[in-house]
């Protein structure tokens, strides 16, 4: 198959129809399971992130010390590519299923090693050490989840239903954000300080351990999409000599939905609150509208590729859509600052991009043969998200504090669009035969 041949479904009137089946539902929830946690420890720790500095990275500044708790988090990100490389190569030699139990075992063991770290002040750097492993742990375990989670949805079921089954490894990532996003409000209103930087800010994480035994039992029953292959060249060996070229553009193809997640999502509140000097009560709000905007437009997307015969119109509909609102929305926000026009307009952007990347997703998760699709996706969405994702609010904000234009998060997003434009245009689209995988 080409490298560079972007694949389309041929439309069917069964598209209309998603299997509603337990065993679909089973599926769904075994596989984006660990995406959700994922999203909700990321959540979790964004919101504590300033009390976690405090309690394992004392300093006599208390920006030393936010700024090392903010580093521990940004070391997941650093991990994610040495997951994606071997624990994508282990699910294409080994199973999807195997891959999925190891990043989800590893992922608990991450959540343990911080839930349960001791405090620097009851027990020095052994506190501090853990939180590392932690994430660490987290981070590589990641690295692989988002891949072999789509994969296994991908190759699950008939073909006329995979955009509504890998659409869901998406919208779970948004219904994780607001959760964690209102669980962390939630302890924040309900506790005083001192038991909140007792005890209060871990029992999230614990909520996150007592779901992971049932994600792991329900992922080790569900069945196999590929045969395990214990012979042969490596699957990255063979990826890179095979289908480098497609992987280099689909890197490139996620610059545009990960800023946008990365800034709008997750960059924004902060944003509104230094630059536009807005309440801080937005943050929870505009987390809670954008996370849930991003379940909707998943969903929604879902839909449309299984209806539509072909992947790549849509993918360019949403990133065209996309570049036109980035300017104007942020040119409002900037003159007109107020909460429901920031809440209205980051709805907005982020409606748009999320429109186009299940369909994208699965396009390039098509052309990739069955022998080298996981360890295919977990280069590209693991490269993408540490280099672009991990990237995105350092740039953004060394570009404000340089230039002084508010508008330069819009100028940032532009070129991302305009990166992702290329490089699908220049992914050839072809059709695909019904039932190939």
């Amino acid at each position: 198959m080409n490298d560079t041949a972007f694949s389309s479904a041929p439309h069917s009137a069964e598209a209309t129809n998603a299997p509603r089946t337990r065993g679909q539902f089973r599926l769904i929830a075994a596989c984006s399971l660990g995406n959700a946690l994922e999203i909700f420890d990321f959540t979790i720790y964004s919101f504590f992130a300033l009390l976690i500095g405090k309690l394992f990275f004392p300093s006599s500044n208390p920006y030393i010390s936010l700024l090392l708790s903010v580093a521990t988090f940004g070391i997941g990100f650093a991990m994610r590519p040495l997951g994606g490389f071997v624990i994508g190569n282990y699910a294409d030699r080994r199973g999807r299923k195997a891959a999925l139990t190891l990043t989800l075992s590893l992922m608990v063991a991450g959540t343990l090693c911080i839930a349960v770290a001791p405090s620097y002040a009851s027990a020095g750097v052994l506190g501090t050490l853990m939180v590392l492993a932690g994430r660490l742990l987290q981070g590589f375990s990641v690295g692989g989840e988002f891949a072999a989670a789509a994969v296994l949805l991908m190759e699950s079921g008939h073909q006329q239903g995979r955009g509504w089954r890998v659409s869901w490894t998406l919208a779970t990532q948004g219904i994780a954000s607001v959760v964690g996003a209102l669980c962390a409000a939630a302890l924040h209103a309900a506790l005083p300080t001192a038991a909140l930087e007792s005890w209060g800010w871990r029992l999230p994480f614990l909520i996150g351990l007592l779901i992971a035994p049932v994600g792991i039992y329900i992922r080790s029953h569900l069945d196999e999409t590929h045969q395990p292959r214990e012979q042969g060249p490596s699957p990255l060996r063979m990826l890179w000599r095979d289908h480098r070229g497609l992987v280099i553009k689909g890197i490139m193809a996620t610059a545009a939905g990960t800023a946008t997640m990365y800034l709008v999502v997750f960059f924004m509140p902060t944003y509104m609150i230094r630059v536009l000097h807005l309440p801080p009560a937005l943050s929870l709000l505009s987390g809670c509208v954008t996370g849930a905007t991003v379940t909707v437009a998943a969903l929604v997307s879902g839909r449309l590729t299984d209806r539509l015969a072909r992947r790549k119109p849509l993918v360019l509909t949403s990133l065209t859509l996309s570049m036109l609102a980035v300017y104007p929305a942020f040119w409002l926000i900037t003159t007109y600052p107020s909460v429901p026009l920031v809440i209205c307009l980051a709805t907005l952007l982020t409606a748009c991009i999320n429109l186009g990347m299940t369909p994208l997703f699965l396009g390039i998760m098509e052309t990739l043969p069955i022998e080298v699709r996981t360890s295919g996706i977990s280069v590209i969405s693991s490269v993408g998200i540490a280099v672009i994702g991990g990237s995105s609010q350092f740039i953004v904000t060394w570009l404000l504090a340089r230039t002084g234009n508010p508008m330069s998060p819009a100028w940032y997003m532009l070129v991302c669009c305009v990166v992702t434009v290329l490089a699908v245009m220049s992914i050839r689209e072809t059709p695909r035969r019904e039932g190939a995988r």
